[in-house]
């Protein structure tokens, strides 16, 4: 039997997680609801868990962003903010720590059905038809991107983790070298929705993504910017 998909909800809004909590059951998914850090520390560290439907201003101690940023620097699994605050700034500083997505509120509940499943469709791993041209593993500069599996490797066999927008950045990038994509074009590619896309959301993708594979972030030598327009991937395959 196919395992059921695991939401955790981390909100200081016991109405609001009742609410998420119904409703997504109803879709057919595992809930656990939770008010603080502590309670989705103690969930992710118990159970596998498919997503994560954060709160960016939990109430009292540790912030979304906070706790974000410690969820990050441990797992990939993926995060969408959820926020009353609807501001620029927020929204960067979420992309910076490795957020998937953000979600204003109030929000329609279907909205939020229709990201959680886009997010959960492009890191679910795909296998090729046969007789398909399209390459499935891209070798460059000693690195080894696996798209099948989704996965990333140094040359020494570590598996490097990238989120779900790092992954999906790097693998639009590198399966056409040398092509220059402008920052809009990015984001509808490789979030499958229109956005209002701001230049900032995708330089900070790109520049979380240039820590991971980059020998020098600063003097990038892979993902190169193309002034006034994009970036564009340089990497000898």
């Amino acid at each position: 039997m196919e395992r059921i998909e695991h939401i955790l909800v981390v909100d200081d809004d016991a109405r609001i997680r009742q609410m998420l909590l119904r409703y997504f059951e109803d879709e057919g998914y595992r809930v656990t609801t939770v008010a603080n850090g502590a309670g989705a520390r103690d969930c992710l560290g118990k159970s596998v868990v498919d997503i994560i439907l954060l709160d960016l201003g939990l109430a009292g101690g540790e912030d979304g962003l906070a706790l974000a940023r410690d969820i990050r620097a441990q797992s990939d699994v993926p995060i969408i903010m959820l926020t009353g605050r609807d501001d620029v700034v927020d929204r960067i500083v979420g992309l910076e720590v490795g957020a998937d997505d953000y979600i204003p509120k109030p929000f329609h509940l279907r909205e939020v059905l229709a990201r959680i499943r886009t997010v959960l469709r492009r890191r679910r791993p795909t296998g090729s038809p046969a007789g398909e041209n399209e390459k499935t593993v891209l070798l460059f500069e000693n690195w080894r991107l696996d798209i099948g599996r989704r996965q990333l490797l140094a040359a020494d066999g570590t598996e490097v983790i990238l989120t779900t927008g790092e992954f999906d950045m790097l693998a639009l990038l590198a399966k056409q070298p040398g092509r220059v994509f402008a920052r809009d074009m990015l984001m509808d590619l490789t979030r499958s929705r229109n956005l209002d896309a701001f230049d900032r959301t995708i330089d900070a993708q790109i520049a979380r993504l240039r820590k991971k594979i980059e020998r020098d972030p600063k003097r990038p030598s892979l993902i190169k910017s193309v002034r006034g327009v994009g970036y564009v991937f340089t990497g000898r395959t």
